[in-house]
């Protein structure tokens, strides 16, 4: 008796569902991870390199024994400078999540590392023309292009880790890949600490080899990329896409064999030997164009729930991340231009590294060890509610808790736990999971690619005022993150759940 086509595709991607945690698994965390680990660094070490930049072109003084205040000075043009990045994230986020839906996961994978790797290089070799444009300038341009690829990483990564997962720990999966955001973080923090500390003769002899230190830490990003895009060109397609994309339903017997020869010896050709069922999946390729899907307000829905969330998110991740200097200031880690040069940016290293420690880097770990326990939804309504808190107190005691370092270390460590132990990590893992195979990396590129627009607002728009009006910024950032948590309502819980249940694909083929 041939069995029909729904059964078969459920029986033969059942089998990537429930296998065993493997090595395949592994390491197809791996390859994304430290891809993703590299975008991290590449985003964030700006905040560091930057002070230098400005320190040896636009100096206070002809000694270069005071920090430069240019920042202070051109607040617009500084959040400009970091908001670079962002622009490109944008681009390649919603670029790269259409083409690897249009041209394959496996084509496209790899193609991002190597535009960061070359646009690395260039950030680190920027330099004012003669005539023409400043360092500044270029800087930003290679910064913008090296952003494309890096917003290439997050729909790629986030797919190719959903459709290898299994079912148990797809969760975990795809957080363990987020997580490495915070190693990121903290490794350009320790980076910068080691290339201080190799020249710091140097630079307390002649400070203009800040110039070296902030090249140096930009050029760091290139070494785990090289690493990763080996592996990233030679992984397999995802059968998911080559069955309901692509239609080569015996290729994806093959991938799904390959694949579990590397956790444990199974055959799964059988479900998909008949011709009626790889007719059927043939004439199902491609059923219904996108905005035919997503004009239906169940799937419409969806895609606002997990783009809105994500947007309102990095509003306040962004804004805070890159605008650290008051944050530093409160902390007492922001360094003083009474100390000489190399001390100062030796204090304002080590405070950025303890920021990444103050609940950044655990509350990443913590929700990769209980997504898949506690599910997606409670962590994302649970964290946007205590940001939203944490917010408000520091806005409403702003002029006492300032002055006070241990209640805000306090507050600002909570709410940092809990942005990774909720929406910082969730608004990435949902839009994995809740689309269909033609449509999925699309609409995460989309997804992400609105959080990359409550980044530039949250950096450009908001952040300039930060330091000298605090207040009305804490509050903005509260109600938007207020709004974050309502908006989760549209978004379903995928904790246990097939990709095939939550984007009702098997219907299809009936």
């Amino acid at each position: 008796m041939t069995e029909n086509p729904r059964a078969a595709r459920s029986k033969a991607f059942a089998h990537l569902d429930d296998a065993k945690l493997g090595w395949f698994h592994l390491r197809a965390v791996l390859v994304s991870g430290v891809g993703f680990y590299t975008d991290s660094y590449d985003n964030f070490v700006i905040n560091l390199a930057l002070p230098m930049l400005y320190h040896v072109n636009y100096p206070k003084t002809p000694s270069m024994q005071a920090p430069s205040d240019f920042a202070k000075n051109n607040p617009n043009y500084d959040a400009w400078m970091k908001a670079s990045t962002s622009y490109g994230n944008l681009i390649g986020q919603v670029g790269f999540g259409y083409l690897g839906d249009k041209l394959g996961r496996k084509n496209m994978y790899g193609v991002e590392l190597m535009i960061m790797i070359i646009c690395t290089i260039g950030s680190a070799f920027s330099a004012s023309a003669i005539r023409g444009a400043n360092i500044l300038q270029v800087l930003a341009i290679w910064r913008f292009f090296l952003g494309i690829g890096i917003g290439g990483d997050y729909p790629l990564s986030a797919i190719i880790t959903s459709e290898f997962a299994n079912t148990k720990w797809r969760g975990t999966m795809i957080a363990a890949v987020f997580a490495m955001q915070g190693i990121g973080i903290l490794t350009g923090g320790l980076v910068t600490l080691a290339t201080l500390a190799a020249l710091q003769s140097n630079i307390q002899s002649d400070p203009s080899y800040l110039d070296l230190v902030w090249r140096i830490i930009l050029a760091f990003g290139v070494i785990p990329a090289m690493a990763a895009v080996y592996f990233r060109l030679t992984i397999p397609e995802t059968p998911r896409y080559t069955v309901d994309v692509m239609g080569e339903v015996e290729q994806a017997e093959a991938d799904i064999n390959k694949v579990l020869a590397m956790n444990e010896t199974r055959d799964v050709s059988s479900n998909w030997k008949s011709e009626e069922v790889k007719s059927s999946h043939r004439a199902n390729v491609k059923k219904g164009g996108f905005l035919a899907h997503f004009g239906q307000w169940k799937n419409g829905k969806v895609l606002f729930g997990c783009a809105f969330t994500w947007f309102a998110l990095d509003v306040a991740w962004y804004g805070l991340s890159l605008n650290a200097s008051t944050i530093l200031t409160l902390i007492n880690w922001n360094g003083s231009n009474s100390l000489p040069p190399y001390d100062n940016y030796w204090q304002k290293t080590v405070g950025q590294v303890i920021i990444a420690c103050m609940g950044t880097v655990p509350g990443y770990w913590v929700c990769v060890a209980l997504i898949d326990r506690i599910g997606r939804k409670p962590i994302q309504y649970l964290g946007f509610a205590i940001i939203t808190i944490c917010l408000l107190i520091l806005a409403i005691a702003w002029d006492t808790i300032k002055n006070n370092t241990v209640a805000f270390c306090v507050v600002f460590t909570i709410a940092q736990f809990f942005f990774q132990f909720g929406p910082n990590t969730t608004t990435f893992v949902v839009p994995g999971e809740v689309f269909p195979t033609r449509f999925r990396s699309t609409a995460h590129g989309i997804s992400a690619g609105f959080g990359k627009l409550g980044a530039i607002i949250g950096v450009e728009a908001v952040g300039p005022f930060f330091n000298n009006a605090p207040v009305p910024v804490l509050y903005t950032f509260a109600v938007i993150m207020a709004l974050g948590g309502i908006a989760t309502y549209f978004i379903p819980e995928t904790k246990g759940k097939t990709l095939e249940e939550l984007s009702g694909e098997d219907e299809a083929f009936e």
